[in-house]
């Protein structure tokens, strides 16, 4: 899942990259189908619209960060995506300030979680605290059937925590 624009490129690229080279078939959603422009140039094909995510077609979903990712925070189609992965026991992944999308629809709820903050933005620890979630501080972090990284540089690592959930699955 990735904000039609200003997703945060290695946060998408690197992922797909290494769910396809595990074996592990992608499809991309965005606001809309078609391309999408990532913050640093990278173009990416949305196969489907947000709203044509179904629960039953997939094993795990995973929420992009970057600035563009906001147009999801309270988006009622992003949060309902989120709460029925979550609610069928498959797997939710965000990275970087994705997990606010998460934490606006109300699964962070006694979980815990990490989420991309800097010294000028509070903005996802606070969205994360206020939902019930424990922040934590470690580049990535799974609670239950829902995994978490803290930005860019977490990209590999997360891709790998996904990769292994879904394996054991």
């Amino acid at each position: 899942m990735i904000a039609h624009k200003d997703f945060r490129d290695e946060e998408y690229f690197i992922p797909k990259d290494i769910f396809n080279m595990s074996g592990i078939d992608t499809e991309t959603a965005s606001s809309k189908a078609g391309p999408a422009l990532g913050v640093l140039g990278g173009e990416a094909e949305a196969d489907m619209s947000i709203k044509d995510v179904s629960t039953q077609d997939f094993d795990a979903v995973v929420f992009v960060g970057g600035n563009g990712s906001q147009e999801f925070f309270d988006n009622p189609q992003a949060h309902r995506i989120a709460r029925e992965f979550f609610e069928t026991d498959k797997i939710v992944g965000a990275i970087c300030i994705a997990p606010v999308i998460l934490a606006r629809s109300g699964i962070l709820k006694g979980q815990s979680a990490v989420v991309w903050e800097n010294a000028m933005d509070k903005t996802g620890p606070r969205a994360l605290t206020e939902a019930g979630c424990e922040v934590t501080s470690v580049a990535v972090q799974k609670s239950g059937n829902i995994i978490t990284g803290s930005g860019r540089e977490a990209a590999e690592e997360f891709a790998k925590e996904i990769v292994n959930s879904l394996q054991k699955a």
